[in-house]
């Protein structure tokens, strides 16, 4: 396998409809599964695992907001450690993909469920906090989502450039219908989404943002689809990244291959995370409590 084939299929596992192409029956075929397996579930939180003891602590996390933590995991760390209350659903049985992120299933959530929220496995909230937002989410009507906005000051004058991200959120099956149908989601390179004749007309599609959540922009400006925009700022303290973190330390490749369990171990101690945020006594259980 050359080197462009392997970034193509860690490309395609990552969400992005320039390397997936308009053929979808693998993924609606895996869709059913998804649906059966959630039967009875009617509020999925998805966690997606990059590491064992912080996907334990967001699981304990969801289940103080009132959901029930749906645990999917990168093929390249497996599945982690789960509660009696969570399920875990192996989203990349049937695809055998290299990767796998979170938007994968994100962007079909209408083939699988009534609603479904989402957050970055890298983030934690503080308990008063996640108690809200899962009430708010509870709340949405059919049609509506809830994302966080990622248009800083630079964007402003830029609206191409403006978009949505999952760092935290909750779409339900009628948004996740619609966004499909106009061709415009969770995926990355969203002109080039299979529905995309929808918006034939705009001729400067493809010059908009090439990033996951582009699509939910447009989605909202073009389709007036209903978003509920959640302040990144709100969320920040809790978000352990390389894009707040002063001296954060690359350890994996920063392209298609990027493997946020050693990025994350690296440059972050769970203990002195939780510690921040209030959440000491979610730590039992996990490798990483004193």
């Amino acid at each position: 396998m050359n080197d462009k084939t392997r970034l193509l299929e860690h490309s395609c596992g990552m969400g992005d409809w320039l390397a997936w192409g308009e053929d979808v029956s693998l993924i609606t075929e895996q869709a059913a599964r998804w649906k059966s397996l959630l039967e009875g579930v009617s509020h999925p939180w998805l966690c997606w695992n990059v590491d064992g003891d912080w996907s334990l602590i967001q699981q304990r996390l969801v289940l103080e907001a009132g959901w029930t933590p749906l645990v999917g995991f990168d093929p390249r760390v497996g599945a982690p450690p789960v509660l009696p209350q969570s399920l875990l659903i192996d989203f990349n049985a049937g695809l055998n993909l290299p990767t796998l992120y979170p938007h994968f299933p994100l962007e079909f959530a209408f083939l699988f469920c009534e609603r479904l929220a989402f957050w970055h496995s890298d983030l934690l909230i503080r308990l008063p906090q996640i108690r809200a937002l899962g009430e708010q989410f509870k709340a949405l009507k059919q049609g509506q989502i809830a994302a966080v906005s990622a248009v800083g000051l630079r964007d402003l004058l830029r609206p191409k450039r403006q978009r949505y991200w999952e760092l935290v959120g909750c779409t339900t099956r009628e948004a996740s219908r619609m966004q499909y149908e106009s061709g415009c989601g969770w995926w990355k390179h969203f002109h080039a989404h299979r529905n995309r004749a929808v918006n034939g007309k705009d001729r400067a599609l493809s010059e908009y943002y090439w990033d996951h959540g582009a699509g939910i922009m447009y989605w909202e400006k073009k389709h007036g689809g209903q978003v509920i925009a959640l302040r990144e700022k709100d969320f920040q303290d809790g978000h352990f990244s390389q894009i707040k973190a002063r001296k954060y330390e690359r350890i994996s490749e920063n392209n298609e291959l990027r493997n946020l369990n050693l990025d994350l171990r690296h440059n972050f101690d769970l203990v002195e995370c939780a510690r921040k945020m209030g959440l000491e006594a979610l730590l039992s259980d996990t490798g990483a409590h004193e």
